[in-house]
């Protein structure tokens, strides 16, 4: 990736997907403990995260696409 823009996006966006699995390892580990409520809402934020993940992936797509790259 030559544009440094696209490739900054990139590892913001690989940086955001491996802060999504470490909370969701957290969430099941607090689940466990008992704290259900806890890893409900914590699970709630996170689908924040799933949910804009694939609109996120086809913009960069189409970035990288109209940059030649």
């Amino acid at each position: 990736m030559k544009d440094p823009l696209l490739a900054l996006l990139y590892r913001i966006n690989q940086n955001q997907n491996a802060i999504g699995a470490a909370i969701e390892e957290l969430a099941i580990w607090i689940e466990q403990r008992g704290s259900v409520d806890t890893a409900d809402q914590i699970k709630h934020h996170l689908q924040v995260l799933v949910d804009n993940s694939d609109t996120i992936s086809k913009a960069m797509a189409e970035l990288i696409a109209r940059s030649g790259e």
